[in-house]
């Protein structure tokens, strides 16, 4: 964002400077060029009024002098052509060579016609200056005076010009981009602080909240709503730690006296119905186990914390043992794949949950006289728990809905059911560091699979 935001300032800026930069070094040639020429013009009518009375007198001493000291001074050569046309005076050291150009000029010049002033153009393509101004005495033309200036002395002016221009460019442009880099870090720095707290909120530390109040007024604004979002999502945090707390103690008194009760009529009843005894017992004890995680995690504040070595094909086994009443009685059979141990380091009691909400789903979904298979694989990426059953299935862009909350296929609306059970898996999953994913096999049904972490799994 910080990138974003110094383009948006800084491409214009440097946008700007360049169309007033451009501007003003494409004046500022022009007014080199044009004082230059001015300045020639001046020193043309002064040297033509030298050379009128060299040229009457017959002295050509009278403007030889001046024309060499000028040239010594300015580098600007003077030569007087007198009426045949011929060199009669010139300032410079060597011979001059004048071109068809200069040549036409100086005709033009002794018809009595004057020359053309040279145009302006651009440092690179200038050349020599050549002005031609015919000498006039008593209306007629008695010869011409020629003064050549080199282009090199106005490239230099104009180059020189260009230099610090670009340098005052360079020194704004920097002074921009820092001014940028401040502004930017000014509006972000509350964005920042925004992002730290609700990171610090998602690791769970919701008494996270912004202090100062900095950058833009908007920002501030921004950051007053997040605060008090954070409060809001505190105090309803807080209700539901509560609410679980009260929950799982208010629970325990019954579940307690239930199983009081399961020992008492035990005693009275013979060895037949011994194994639904112990079969209860341990649905008793699973209960209890499930009412100290919950106690534990609202205590704690914190979902899927330190797991034990678990061997997962013995809880998967276990579980399909403890729903196999379930499943005959509603016509289903229920197969775990025979396995060697599968450890993983999990929580036993959440992983239980978690595939308990799922076999539910598949039986709920299951016609009778079909098969669901609980299978368990290893492999780099970790463990991973299969139930697949041969239910009616869902369309393939239903998919990505199944784990959403009171979610119901249209297929499947008649079915009694709240739409829980999966996004309870997942959530469950979630909360120890694993995921639910759901696949429909081209055969029907569903394949849910239930992944425990790498990190988890040994």
């Amino acid at each position: 964002m910080r990138r974003r935001l110094i383009v948006v300032f800084l491409v214009p800026l440097v946008g700007v400077l360049l169309v007033l930069g451009g501007a003003y070094a494409w004046s500022a040639a022009r007014s080199i060029q044009q004082e230059q020429i001015s300045q020639l013009l001046g020193d043309v009518a002064y040297f033509v009024t030298s050379a009128r009375q060299a040229l009457r007198s017959g002295s050509p001493e009278l403007v030889a002098g001046e024309a060499e000291r000028y040239f010594e001074l300015y580098g600007t050569r003077v030569l007087v052509i007198d009426r045949s046309g011929s060199p009669w005076v010139d300032g410079g050291d060597e011979q001059l060579v004048l071109d068809e150009t200069t040549t036409a000029q100086i005709q033009l010049a002794l018809a009595g016609r004057r020359g053309e002033v040279p145009e302006p153009a651009l440092p690179w393509a200038l050349i020599d200056s050549v002005m031609v101004e015919p000498v006039i005495d008593n209306g007629d033309a008695i010869g011409a005076v020629v003064i050549t200036a080199s282009g090199d002395i106005a490239r230099e002016t104009i180059l020189r010009q260009w230099a610090l221009l670009f340098g005052g460019a360079i020194l704004a442009t920097s002074v921009g981009l820092v001014v940028v880099f401040r502004l930017a870090n000014w509006v972000l720095r509350p964005i920042r602080r925004v992002d730290r707290a609700m990171e610090a909120i998602e690791r769970g530390d919701v008494e996270a909240r912004i202090a100062d109040e900095t950058g833009p007024p908007e920002l501030r604004s921004m950051i007053r709503i997040f605060n008090r979002m954070a409060e809001e999502i505190e105090r309803v945090m807080s209700r539901q730690e509560e609410f679980a707390l009260n929950a799982s103690h208010e629970l325990r008194n019954p579940l307690s006296a239930l199983l009081v009760r399961v020992e008492y009529l035990a005693t009275g009843l013979d060895e037949k119905w011994d194994r639904d005894i112990e079969e209860t017992r341990e649905e008793g004890r699973r209960m209890t186990r499930i009412l100290d995680t919950l106690l534990n995690l609202a205590r704690s504040s914190e979902r899927g914390a330190a797991g034990d070595p678990v061997d997962v094909v013995e809880v998967v086994r276990g579980r399909v043992e403890a729903w196999s009443q379930a499943t005959a009685r509603a016509g289903v059979a229920l197969v775990a794949d025979e396995e060697a141990p599968i450890l993983a380091v999990t929580d036993r009691t959440i992983l239980e949950s978690a595939l308990d909400a799922v076999i539910d789903n598949a039986v709920k979904f299951s016609p009778a006289a079909t098969r669901i298979d609980v299978s368990v694989t290893q492999s780099p990426e970790g463990c991973e728990i299969v139930v697949r059953d041969r239910g009616p299935g869902v369309e393939a862009e239903e998919l990505a809905h199944l784990t959403e909350r009171f979610w119901r296929s249209s297929r499947t609306r008649s079915t009694p059911g709240s739409g829980l059970g999966l996004a309870i898996a997942t959530d469950l999953l979630h909360s120890i560091g694993g995921r639910l994913r759901v696949e429909s096999p081209e055969d029907g049904g569903l394949a849910v699979h239930l992944r425990l972490s790498s990190a988890g799994s040994s």
